[in-house]
C-alpha cells in the first residue's frame, strides 16, 4: 500500500513557475514509477510527467516539453514536478501517481493523491 500526498500548488501569474511535491509512505517507493497527471474544469485527466522507478527513465506530455521537470528523491520518498514558463491553459488539478510499470494511462496507475490545484493567471 502506498499512500501519496501533493503539496506545493497556488496561484501563480503567467510565466512563473512553481514546484510541485509528492510524498509516498511506505517502504518500497523505488520499485514505482511515478507520474504526474492534471485535470482541468470539464476536460478529462491528462498524463503529464514520470519517472521510472530507479530515475533513469523520464516522459513528458507534448504540451509540457520543455517547460516542466520531473524528478525523484527515492531516500526521501518524494518526487517533485518543476513547472516553469506556465500559462493559464495549465490550472488544472495535478495529482501525483504511481504504478508498477512505465505505462502512462490514467487506469494504469495503482495508487493516487488527493490533488493539488495550480491556477495560472493571465
Amino acid at each position: 500500500q502506498v499512500q501519496l500526498v501533493e503539496s506545493g500548488g497556488g496561484l501563480v501569474q503567467t510565466g512563473g513557475s512553481l514546484r510541485l511535491s509528492c510524498a509516498a509512505s511506505g517502504r518500497t517507493f523505488s520499485s514505482y514509477a511515478m507520474g504526474w497527471f492534471r485535470q482541468a474544469p470539464g476536460k478529462e485527466r491528462e498524463f503529464v510527467a514520470g519517472v521510472s522507478g530507479s530515475g533513469s527513465s523520464i516522459y513528458y506530455g507534448d504540451s509540457v516539453k520543455g517547460r516542466f521537470t520531473i524528478s525523484r528523491d527515492n531516500a526521501k520518498k518524494t518526487v517533485y514536478l518543476q513547472m516553469n514558463s506556465l500559462k493559464p491553459e495549465d490550472t488544472a488539478v495535478y495529482y501525483c501517481a504511481a504504478s508498477y510499470s512505465t505505462r502512462w494511462y490514467v487506469n494504469n496507475m495503482d495508487y493516487w493523491g488527493a490533488g493539488t490545484l495550480v491556477t495560472v493567471s493571465s
